[in-house]
């Protein structure tokens, strides 16, 4: 069976996935979610592709699944093992030579997520809970747990001249409050030539609805 590689945003930490892992694996596939130096002021992006490349090994076929900040980093590790699917889920979509920290600003994110925002009658300044977990059920609160991300990673350039000759999909959670949805249309739409896939769920889907996520990443396998 397929193995999925799962690969978390900011704060690095493979618990983020422990629901999503669980139901992939309830279907018969191998989920391998991997702890990503977050904390560790050092390490750039090239150690976080080194990180998850060295937690792969030689495991075949393998479907990565890059969340939020995790989209800088997926697409080096295709470029250095056989990866069968590439999904971006609610993640950053780097151009070349763009840094972490410009994508913010060059995306135009924070415009969207103030708009988008304010369409709910929310200040353009919500907090954590009302961006993140406004749809997660207590049970599965891992951003609860003690939170580190360096701002290193968001140094580097991104080093690819090119996407990665990869199979790419992009699914976004239709109710995300930091990339809202329209956000990650215009995203893919100008930097892959990608349209989106939805679902329900916020920027967190892979706690509030991990049992939908697998079946939409299992269907991916068949639709290839």
């Amino acid at each position: 069976m397929t193995t999925f590689v799962l690969i978390p945003g900011a704060g690095g930490r493979a618990s983020f996935f422990r629901l999503l892992a669980g139901e992939l694996e309830r279907r018969g596939h191998t989920a391998l979610a991997v702890d990503l130096p977050a904390d560790d002021d050092t390490a750039g992006l090239t150690a976080y592709a080194d990180t998850v490349v060295a937690a792969i090994g030689d495991r075949a076929p393998v479907v990565l699944v890059a969340q939020s900040m995790g989209g800088l980093t997926a697409p080096l590790v295709c470029e250095r093992v056989p990866v069968d699917l590439l999904v971006l889920l609610n993640a950053m979509v780097p151009r070349p030579g763009e840094t972490g920290g410009e994508w913010w600003t060059t995306t135009g994110q924070g415009e969207a997520q103030a708009a988008y925002l304010a369409s709910l009658g929310l200040p353009a300044d919500a907090d954590e809970e009302t961006t993140f977990l406004h749809d997660v059920p207590p049970e599965a609160r891992v951003l609860d747990e003690p939170f580190a991300q360096s701002g290193r990673p968001f140094e580097d350039p991104w080093p690819l001249h090119r996407w990665p000759d990869v199979p790419t999909r992009v699914l976004a959670g239709r109710d995300d409050r930091l990339f809202p949805l329209e956000f990650q249309r215009k995203l893919a739409a100008e930097r892959l030539g990608l349209e989106v896939d939805e679902i329900p769920g916020g920027h967190c889907v892979a706690l509030s609805r991990p049992a939908e996520l697998a079946d939409r990443l299992e269907s991916y396998l068949t639709s290839r």
